[in-house]
């Protein structure tokens, strides 16, 4: 992976992880830092189950695999959120 593909993973990244935080209900006890940490992993890791699909690459613009990257951003905060909470 080049140089601008790694920033363009973690400017994404850095919008799925709000996004994702935007998407689950309530109130997450995990800061900004771990909101982007989540969200860079799930587009990285969105975009790998994307291309195993076969979907990471499309005419227009990417909607399963902004939806799979999104999803995994939810429930990456869910569940930190969750762990944070019983501590």
């Amino acid at each position: 992976m080049e140089i601008s593909g790694i920033l363009s993973a973690i400017v994404i990244g850095l919008v799925i992880g709000v996004l994702g935080r935007l998407v689950v209900p309530g109130r997450q006890h995990i800061g900004v830092l771990w909101t982007l940490v989540v969200g860079i992993a799930a587009a990285l890791l969105g975009s790998a189950i994307a291309a195993a699909l076969g979907v990471a690459d499309t005419k227009g613009p990417d909607w399963i695999e902004w939806l799979v990257q999104t999803a995994l951003a939810a429930a990456g905060v869910a569940a930190l959120g969750r762990v944070r909470a019983l501590r």
